[in-house]
């Protein structure tokens, strides 16, 4: 059976048919950035320089200079330097979340203000944990 389609029936179909046209600023942003990654990765061994010395080519690691002769271990250095920075970045990481609620304290009311007081105070348990075994102590 053949049915004709009238100009509503069209005006209907044109306007369900989904349109990608607000995706597209997104789009170019990702070819943009990965544009400008490729590039920065390939031009940057033939912009730069390609002098080397001795002080280029060592390890670093926090600032000190690595020591032919370490005292303890065989050329690696102290584990506090790792355990502080990955404290470091934990706390950090967690106070990051207390800017959503800062934002939105308002529209959560009694509920948020209890969910925000748990997590300071699991933040300030895993503190004092932390504290208290000494992982803050710098020796």
């Amino acid at each position: 059976m053949l049915t004709l389609l009238t100009r509503t029936d069209t005006v209907q179909l044109a306007q369900e048919a989904p349109s990608l046209k607000p995706y597209l600023p997104i789009v170019i942003l990702f070819v943009l950035a990965l544009a400008f990654a490729t590039l920065s990765v390939l031009l940057g061994p033939l912009v730069g320089p390609s002098r080397y010395n001795k002080a280029k080519l060592a390890a670093y690691e926090c600032g000190i200079e690595p020591s032919p002769q370490p005292l303890v271990g065989a050329g690696r250095m102290p584990v506090a330097y790792y355990i502080t920075a990955m404290l470091f970045i934990l706390f950090d990481i967690e106070m990051v979340f207390l800017y959503p609620f800062a934002v939105q304290a308002n529209a959560l009311g009694t509920f948020g203000l209890v969910e925000i007081l748990l997590f300071i105070a699991t933040v300030g348990f895993a503190y004092a944990y932390v504290w208290r075994r000494g992982g803050l102590d710098w020796n």
